[in-house]
Parts: structure tokens; sequence; C-alpha cells
């Protein structure tokens, strides 16, 4: 249910070739680790804030992950539902990692994406492209061909890809990867204060229980 830095020494092939667990099968172990969650255990505590974006009164929490991990590609249902039920004080954003510099390509995808106003009919898409239909998509000409034949402006597409704009989410995603200090996909920051993954908490279901955990607790001034 995570990958692990160590694990992007392997070939993009072998890498869409892992198999990820369903999360369903994870279910009875979260529950089963209901408990509070403990610092330095289910998720660390940073020892330097990293300054958040969201608007005053929200709470920032930040889903990393990587469109070719099948670990991010299993998680993502139960993230974007657990993101569609959030309460009105979160916010709730995606970072694109990069730990290899094939991993830029699908950076500038998403970000093309959400500045083109498409996440929300092409974010699934993109993870069904590269897990079902097996494509790896991690070379800008094959990223602006997918885009192309799926329905987007292929100039427009091409023009904002290549903008400063998102060249600067790129770089701010880059920042926010070291700040978290990520140890790998998928993984969670939570208001520039906590982090936790798969590996800390058990499971990215259990990881969910977490940052809801850590959440309350920020709203009562902890």
């Amino acid at each position: 249910m995570f990958m692990n830095r160590r694990d992007f020494s392997l070939s993009t092939t072998a890498v869409l070739a892992a198999t990820a667990l369903p999360l369903g099968l994870l279910s009875e172990a979260a529950r089963a680790q209901a408990k509070p969650p403990q610092s330095g255990k289910d998720y660390l505590t940073l020892d330097k804030r990293v300054a958040t974006d969201a608007p005053a009164g929200k709470i920032e929490v930040i889903e990393f992950f990587w469109y070719s991990c099948p670990h991010c590609n299993a998680f993502e249902p139960a993230f974007e539902a657990w993101m569609k039920a959030a309460p009105a004080d979160l916010a709730v954003k995606r970072v694109p990692v990069m730990f290899r510099d094939d991993f830029v390509p699908q950076q500038k995808l998403y970000y093309t994406l959400e500045a083109m106003g498409r996440l929300g009919d092409t974010h699934a898409k993109v993870f069904r492209a590269i897990h079902v239909e097996r494509q790896p998509l991690n070379r800008d000409a094959a990223v602006i061909d997918w885009a192309a034949k799926n329905g987007l402006d292929k100039a427009k597409f091409t023009e904002t890809y290549n903008s400063f704009a998102v060249s600067g989410k790129v770089k701010r995603a880059a920042q926010l990867q070291d700040q978290y200090k990520v140890e790998g996909v998928p993984a969670l920051g939570i208001a520039g204060r906590y982090y936790t993954d798969g590996s800390l908490a058990g499971s990215m279901e259990r990881a969910l229980q977490v940052t809801d955990a850590l959440v309350a607790g920020i709203r009562k001034g902890a």
C-alpha cells in the first residue's frame, strides 16, 4: 500500500507490473488499529512547520502521489470519496511528487489539467491510461498526444503545459515534497505540521483515520 523511495530505482515497466493490495482487504486491520494515533508511530510531527497555502481558518491536507504508482492508483477512489466528504474547514489538495526526472511530465500533466479546469473529468482517466491501458506517459510528447486524444485542445494544452505558471507549480511541489520529507507515495501532509503514510499507519485507510484524528486535534487547539 506504499511505495518507498527505494522502489523508484526500478524501471517504470517493473513499477507498473507491481500488484497493489485492494483497499477493501485492509478494513479489518484498520479497524483493529482504531486506538488514538501516536506521534512517531502512526505519524510524524515535523521538526519545522511548513507554510501552507490554505485560506485563513482552513486546515490544509495534502495527498502526495505519483500517477504511475500502483498504490496511488488503488488509493485514489478512497481518497476521492474522503475528499468529497471533507468538512468545509478543510482545504484538500493533491501534490504530484518527483523522485526521478521522468516524473516531471506527469507533474506538468496534473498542473496543466488543473489550470484548464479539467481535473474533475480527466484525473481518473490518467490513472486508467497508465494502469489499465499500460501507457507510461513519462515523456512530454506522449503526454501531449494523450491529452489531444482525450478531447483537450492540443495547442492550448501544449501552451499551458510549457507555461511559466505550470513550471512554478512543479517547483512548489518539489519544495513541499522536501519540506514534508516525503519517503514514498501515497502519503498525506496535514496542516504543515504532520506527515503520515501507509508504512507508518499500517494502511492508507488507517492513514485517513490518523488524518481525521489530527485534524480534530487541530480544531481543538492542539
